[in-house]
């Protein structure tokens, strides 16, 4: 079978990428040398069990610490240099960044896709800059210059195509351009399949079992049978794997919001279910805040915890479907007591995970007969969201948040999860 791409966009996009960016900032603040000090940047200095967020090449190269690296595993090594995030700086640099790639094109034409990765769109700019390829070249090169930031930049008729241009090619190489000639001899080898953008390891494992281990096995596999596994995803997973998306600069590759989740690693070790649970209720009102101020709600919670390395590891995450969607947070909180009770052993918590899925607009929520106060929560819940929009997440939180256990208060200080 062969894809009649004339029917499809064919627009210069590309998908610019700041190379260890967070390292990268640490450089420039400090006036290293990126390239050649290894440096990380730490979520905590103070805890010895605190993950690496960026690293450098060298430090990479020289030391093996990458991202996701414990701090008590970095060496003793007097060449190395270690920062705690400093996330206003990080947001500031990033938004120069956007500034700069504003001057190419107009601000609609820009996708600010992750704190150091954007979507440009140059179709058109060629009597003003030349051809695209070339302005994707500038742009890194004033990057390079005004803010001392290297970056990597990908090249396609859509965003999926510049995006797997980037994270396939172009990262090794600084930049790639793909075309929809290139996707058979390209995108069709790639392997494992959780290569390939938006393919996580369940799909994937799922995929193996149908006997299909590489890209061009999914696009070679009737649509039908990837719907009737798949559903909606199936589709996607098909039309992308010939190198065809649709998607809007603005909503990049998947067009819609199609969950509402949470997770944090704990600041230690949460010995007691009581804790546990208290963190466990602070997230339930973060998720379901979220969710109402989309006017979403949600069928299928999920409850996903880890235990501590210092008990081996491990943990579950479990979901459950509910009869009627919900953005009630205590209803929320309900379900996830009842997975965690059916799940959790008594072992040290480490890490915890809320999400809501399977949505629907709130407003098709039906009225229970047996439920006369639901709509009175609901204004409550309004009227505590409007107060933490406009004074700040802290201004209302439950009293679990001011015990030992309770996380909200020292998270509403920082940015990102970590310090500003």
């Amino acid at each position: 079978m062969k894809i009649d791409y004339s029917a499809f966009p064919d627009r210069s996009i590309a998908c610019i990428d700041m190379m260890s960016f967070y390292a990268s900032c640490m450089a420039v603040l400090h006036d290293l040398d990126l390239r050649t000090v290894p440096i990380a940047v730490v979520g905590n200095l103070e805890q010895k069990g605190s993950v690496v967020l960026a690293a450098s090449p060298a430090m990479k190269k020289r030391f093996r610490v990458k991202t996701g690296t414990r701090l008590f595993e970095i060496p003793q090594h007097p060449e190395i240099r270690l920062f705690e995030p400093k996330m206003k700086y990080f947001l500031d640099m990033s938004m120069a960044v956007t500034n700069i790639l504003s001057k190419y094109v107009p601000n609609e034409a820009v996708h600010v896709y992750s704190v150091d990765e954007s979507f440009i769109d140059l179709t058109g700019t060629e009597k003003l800059w030349g051809p695209p390829e070339q302005t994707i070249k500038e742009i890194q090169k004033e990057i390079l210059d005004t803010l001392q930031l290297h970056s990597t930049a990908g090249m396609g008729p859509n965003m999926l195509m510049s995006k797997l241009a980037l994270d396939l090619e172009a990262k090794k190489t600084g930049f790639s351009k793909w075309t929809y000639e290139d996707v058979q001899t390209k995108l069709w080898p790639v392997s494992p399949l959780s290569e390939m953008w938006g393919i996580g390891s369940q799909n994937e494992k799922t995929l193996n079992d149908m006997g299909i281990f590489k890209v061009g096995d999914i696009a070679n596999t009737p649509l039908e049978l990837l719907e009737a596994k798949f559903g909606v995803m199936g589709n996607q997973l098909y039309h992308h794997a010939w190198g065809i998306d649709l998607s809007e600069l603005g909503a990049p590759i998947i067009s819609k919001q199609i969950s509402y989740g949470k997770s944090q690693i704990l600041m230690r070790d949460y010995n007691k279910v009581e804790e546990v649970k208290a963190v466990i209720l602070e997230m339930c009102e973060d998720v379901a805040k979220r969710a109402r101020d989309s006017f979403q709600a949600g069928r299928t919670i999920s409850l996903g915890l880890g235990y501590s390395r210092n008990a081996f590891g491990g943990g579950f995450n479990r979901s459950r479907t509910i009869q009627e969607a919900t953005n009630d947070t205590m209803k929320i909180y309900r379900v996830c007591l009842d997975l965690l009770k059916e799940n959790y052993v008594e072992r040290p918590v480490r890490q915890l995970s809320v999400a809501i899925t399977k949505l629907e607009n709130e407003h098709s929520m039906q009225l229970s007969l047996f439920e006369k106060q639901k709509w009175k929560k609901r204004q409550l819940a309004t009227a505590m969201d409007n107060i933490r929009n406009r004074y700040g997440s802290a201004a209302l939180l439950r009293a679990v948040s001011y015990t030992p256990a309770g996380t909200a208060v020292k998270r509403s200080k920082m940015v990102g999860g970590h310090k500003g």
